[in-house]
């Protein structure tokens, strides 16, 4: 009988010892994420290598999350299985609505002045918006502020329904590459798209120009952000603005990073300046 409580009080005491000890090790990991706006391969290559800078900036384990869509992001951030996330304009400001004490906390340059830009197939010489009626037409992806939101506010202003006045209910693409690509091979006569994408496609001959082109730019509006969770009771006080001092301290010695964020630099930013945003989801109804 002794022998059999010694036993029993040695078992208990091992599991003790390996309960305690996990949780020593335990490191609890930071996840960031991003909207599949673009390539995949491109996109994984850029936020693996944000994570690893992260890592190295902070001392925090940093892990890339991917996201099927959009929505997944959205939802993810909402239930705080991501941390960091590279968000639109419009998935932003979902996201806040869903985590009040989150905020957006960088953006690049062009962010504070962003455009869609309306493409076409060459030979309809197209000149306005109002020249899109009776047309086939592809937006991006459905939650995209470049891509779909903004796109269809200023098609809206010039008087055309994208419900009806197209050739067929308008497509979505899923992401600005595709877009692209859709209008090039003729499965769609017009379409819209993130500037600063269609800018690099046409930059690094990924979009063939005789084929299709832009025949209108919007006017300005803000756009991406880099949006942290509430992630300071989890990960200990001042996470938050350490993450933010090492976004915002990316320069030279990061280019490989920023260059495929189409930009040089991340500059601070703020919830506030994405209201305009807000707005126009609520009138689209595309938010409540």
């Amino acid at each position: 009988m002794r022998k059999w409580i010694v036993l029993l009080l040695s078992t208990f005491l091992l599991a003790a010892c390996s309960s305690n000890g996990s949780e020593q090790t335990t490191e609890d990991v930071f996840k960031i994420g991003a909207i599949p706006d673009q390539s995949a391969a491109d996109l994984n290559r850029s936020m693996e290598e944000t994570a690893k800078y992260l890592h190295d900036e902070t001392g925090l384990k940093v892990e890339y999350v991917p996201s099927v869509d959009y929505a997944a992001l959205v939802t993810a951030f909402e239930r705080g299985e991501i941390h960091l996330a590279w968000f639109g304009g419009l998935t932003g400001v979902q996201a806040r609505s869903l985590v009040p004490e989150s905020e957006a906390i960088a953006q690049r340059p062009i962010d504070e002045q962003f455009h869609s830009v309306f493409i076409a197939q060459k030979g309809l010489n197209l000149q306005s918006l109002e020249d899109l009626k009776s047309l086939s037409f592809t937006f991006g992806s459905e939650s995209s502020t470049s891509g779909h939101l903004m796109p269809r506010y200023y098609l809206m202003e010039a008087g055309i329904d994208p419900n009806t006045d197209f050739d067929g209910e308008p497509n979505f693409s899923g992401s600005h590459d595709k877009t692209y690509k859709l209008v090039e091979s003729g499965s769609f006569q017009a379409g819209a798209l993130n500037e600063a994408v269609w800018t690099s496609a046409v930059k690094e001959n990924k979009v063939d120009t005789s084929k299709v082109d832009v025949f209108y730019t919007t006017p300005a509006y803000y756009d991406y952000n880099w949006t942290v969770n509430d992630v300071d009771d989890q990960f200990g006080k001042g996470t938050k603005e350490k993450i933010t001092n090492a976004l915002l301290s990316m320069d030279e010695e990061q280019k490989e990073i920023l260059d495929l964020f189409f930009t040089d630099r991340f500059i601070k930013t703020e919830s506030a300046n994405y209201k305009a945003i807000e707005e126009v989801a609520k009138e689209l109804e595309i938010i409540k």
